[in-house]
């Protein structure tokens, strides 16, 4: 999975399979624990995040959330500015 950003340790990523893996989302990993996020509800999807990286990555997706769609409609990735 590429990354797109990085920031107190998490690191969040992108992939698509067409149509099979909707909804649009994130993967935010921190050390061995995994996120799983609706870009659209900004909502964690499943995933053992602690509560506080779940704060964090959902700021920094709030902050983002139109790119990151915009990023999946298009299927095409780049680097985001951390938190």
């Amino acid at each position: 999975m590429p990354e797109i950003a990085r920031f107190y340790g998490i690191v969040i990523k992108m992939f698509f399979k067409p149509k099979e893996h909707e909804p649009s989302h994130i993967h935010a990993l921190y050390g061995e624990y995994m996120g799983e996020y609706n870009i659209k509800t900004m909502e964690m999807i499943q995933g053992d995040l602690p509560k506080k990286a779940q704060e964090l990555v959902t700021e920094w997706l709030s902050s983002h959330q139109d790119e990151l769609q915009e990023m999946w409609d298009k299927q095409e990735i780049r680097k985001l500015p951390p938190l």
